[in-house]
């Protein structure tokens, strides 16, 4: 399976990319990993909800033209539905057995999604109510998907 991971802006900080790194390695007995990450666009000072707007509009461009057509694209949303790991692992586990072989997880930028990523989606998963750092969201999404991994081929990890 290929797990792709279209997330808006970069790693800043060591301990971030380290622990990205970890679960990348992790990932490889598991799946084709690849990591794109988007240019973060600026949003002005004191800016309006009009430039949030755009701002958000231009990043769902840029996320749409990293998904391919036959992509299985998953949204992180924070309206999405929230799963226990053993769903996920399961949902993991369906997508391939219905021949998805390409699935992307989408990270937005601070503002959230655009509307057409959100339409372009075949899935909306919201990991909590909590708003995240995405630095961090990035790190908790490869866990999980490594946990997912780990339980569908029965390998202790996952309590």
């Amino acid at each position: 399976m290929n797990i792709d991971i279209v997330c808006v802006g970069k790693l800043k900080e060591k301990y971030w990319s380290d622990a990205l790194s970890e679960y990348s390695k992790r990932l490889g007995r598991y799946c084709n990993l690849a990591i794109t990450e988007l240019k973060e666009a600026r949003l002005p000072d004191n800016a309006s909800a009009a430039d949030e707007e755009n701002v958000k509009i231009n990043e769902g461009k840029s996320i749409l033209k990293s998904v391919s057509d036959d992509t299985y694209v998953i949204a992180l949303d924070i309206a999405g539905k929230q799963q226990s790991s053993e769903q996920l692992a399961a949902r993991i586990e369906k997508l391939a057995v219905d021949g998805k072989s390409r699935v992307s997880f989408v990270i937005g930028g601070s503002l959230g999604l655009s509307p057409e990523v959100l339409q372009r989606a075949d899935y909306r998963l919201s990991f909590s109510p909590m708003t995240f750092p995405h630095q961090m969201m990035r790190v908790i999404l490869l866990e999980q998907i490594y946990r997912s991994f780990k339980i569908i081929k029965n390998e202790a990890y996952h309590k």
